[in-house]
């Protein structure tokens, strides 16, 4: 499954050189995401690469899953190798935080590739919708991007019941093959 992040958050279409994609593949130990975006430069958050609080604060693509019951994980993968997976339960309710995941990212130009693997205990199950985004820039500059646009009064990427259903869920563990 491919998304591609071509809108703003409101549905207004972004340039080309804006675009990020996600590539979701279903092993039978964990969801992996791959991801190819443009690097638009921003400075990496502060410490090591690995789990970083806020970072939806930096340049970042994220990937919401929902279940049920408002069930969601928010992956943030960075381009500097930073990354954060929250797991809420209801809006904006975070029930655990900094969870380790094996993510490898690589910068080339104005470009960046990523590949996660997220255990599927991380994820509800099934997952019933999803949504992506991409973040970059800073003060007025600062740009948020969808795959289904949230629009509202102000970008707000916890508009769960706004995402898009899938048109079959995503159970823990099913692979790849099974999905076809």
């Amino acid at each position: 499954m491919e998304l591609r992040i071509t809108r703003t958050w409101d549905g207004v279409p972004v340039r080309p050189d804006e675009e990020a994609r996600l590539g979701l593949d279903f092993g039978s130990d964990a969801l992996i995401v791959t991801v190819r975006a443009a690097f638009h430069g921003d400075p990496p958050p502060a410490g090591a690469p690995g789990p970083t609080n806020r970072l939806w604060e930096h340049e970042v693509v994220e990937l919401f899953l929902l279940g049920a019951d408002d069930r969601y994980t928010e992956v943030e993968l960075g381009p500097h190798g930073h990354h954060l997976v929250l797991r809420l339960a209801g809006r904006r309710n975070p029930i655990s935080s900094g969870n380790e995941l094996a993510f490898t990212s690589r910068i080339e130009g104005a470009l960046w590739t990523g590949r996660a693997e997220i255990p599927w205990d991380l994820l509800p199950d099934p997952v019933l919708k999803l949504n992506a985004y991409a973040i970059h820039g800073a003060a007025a500059a600062r740009r948020y991007l969808a795959w289904s646009p949230v629009p509202g009064d102000e970008p707000d990427f916890h508009r769960i019941h706004l995402f898009p259903s899938l048109p079959a869920p995503i159970k823990a563990g099913e692979t790849g093959a099974a999905r076809r």
